[in-house]
């Protein structure tokens, strides 16, 4: 079964905002651990810049699959071994 565009965008968002929280919480956590004071404000900052790099590489990653699954397909469909 497929699923829909809107439950996609809403799998990612909902994925998204725990992956934030997980990661806002464990800043506040571990850097202390390596010595470095932060409170919520900066280790919110750090976790903006973080998760927007995610986003970025998930996005990146998933685009590049995309592509390879395409190249494929044209082989398997032309019937060529080209590259």
């Amino acid at each position: 079964m497929r699923q829909s565009r809107s439950g996609s965008l809403l799998e990612t968002a909902v994925s998204t905002a725990i992956g934030f929280v997980v990661s806002w919480c464990a800043t506040l956590i571990v850097l202390p651990l390596f010595g470095h004071a932060v409170t919520a404000g900066p280790a919110f900052g750090i976790t903006c810049i973080y998760t927007v790099l995610s986003v970025l590489r998930g996005y990146a990653v998933r685009r590049a699959f995309n592509r390879l699954a395409a190249r494929r397909a044209a082989r398997v469909i032309g019937g060529g071994n080209a590259q």
